[in-house]
């Protein structure tokens, strides 16, 4: 086997063992999925278990990524709507804490469009603005979010 295949690997192992992470050293539980179109690779999703205070802050449940190549074609909020949609079928957590660099106005729009709803924008440690939205996942804002 190659380097990079067990590099690769390796990385797989991690991401799946992320899910039963134990929470010491603030590293909770974590579900990774990542975004395709057909065969192709665009990015990635992941859904923390629970909030640390840290996360409750600045981090929140969900965090995505779409390489740059991939951009401004629905990728972001096709994830975000299906983990969203997975989790209110769950029943739980009743609602979700997604943040972004209040400069990044394509994250707000995802977020937006997928029923999230603005609480406050923080000043994160690097002296930098960030957007703090919940999506209410028990109470219809997908439902709404989708008309």
């Amino acid at each position: 086997m190659s380097p990079a295949r067990k590099g690769f690997d390796a990385w797989v192992r991690k991401l799946l063992d992320a899910e039963n992470a134990d929470g010491s050293g603030g590293i909770v539980p974590c579900t990774y999925r990542w975004i395709i179109s057909g065969p192709r690779y665009v990015g990635a999703i992941a859904f923390r278990h629970y909030l640390t205070p840290a996360l409750l802050n600045s981090g929140g449940h969900i965090g995505y990524g779409v390489r740059s190549s991939a951009r401004g074609q629905g990728a972001a909020s096709w994830a975000l709507r299906q983990v969203c949609d997975s989790l209110a079928e769950r029943g739980e957590p009743a609602r979700v804490l997604l943040t972004c660099d209040d400069a990044n106005v394509a994250s707000a729009r995802t977020i937006e469009r997928c029923g999230g709803e603005l609480e406050d924008v923080r000043v994160g440690a690097d002296g930098q603005p960030f957007r703090r939205y919940w999506i209410d996942l028990a109470g219809g804002s997908l439902e709404r979010a989708a008309r």
